[in-house]
């Protein structure tokens, strides 16, 4: 968990300076304009930075936690590996946002709903034979400790 907040901290940064050039390549004046377009973006933006460095096997916040992401026989992620694990990673934000849509629902009941599925979706891991994350399971990856870790070859 600390690593992960620890990612959000150094996202800010990522997604300030691409909102921010987002905003300015399309003469953006107002937030709520452009919203479809500019979640795309950042949708994008966040895709290319985690499968970027997941194929290099860590981002900045797993090096600090000594974390590495692998395949299932150890090997470092491919890009399209990188990619699946980025999708199917959304697994822990849709479901419940898409079933708030069609309610007209109050922010903490919005904070509620999203926060209760990420932590049923994180009690999931601890039914995984490995205690896998269910992303992880579906990409075909795997967490592993950087200090004791060696590569298979």
């Amino acid at each position: 968990m600390a690593c992960w907040f620890y990612e959000g901290m150094l996202l800010f940064g990522v997604v300030f300076i691409a909102d921010y050039l987002f905003s300015a390549l399309t003469q953006t004046r107002h937030a709520l304009d452009n919203r479809w377009g500019q979640q795309a973006f950042l949708f994008l933006i966040l895709g290319i930075y985690f499968t970027w460095f997941w194929s290099k096997g860590q981002t900045l916040a797993m090096k600090t936690w000594n974390i590495r992401v692998v395949d299932r026989q150890g090997q470092p992620l491919t890009q399209q590996r990188a990619l699946a694990r980025y999708v199917c990673s959304w697994l822990w934000f849709l479901p419940p946002l898409a079933a708030i849509a069609p309610f007209a629902l109050s922010g903490p009941e919005i904070a509620l709903l999203v926060s209760g599925w990420v932590w049923v979706w994180a009690l999931l891991a601890r039914f995984h034979p490995q205690r896998q994350f269910m992303h992880d399971a579906m990409a075909g990856t795997r967490l592993v400790d950087a200090r004791t870790f060696t590569s298979p070859t």
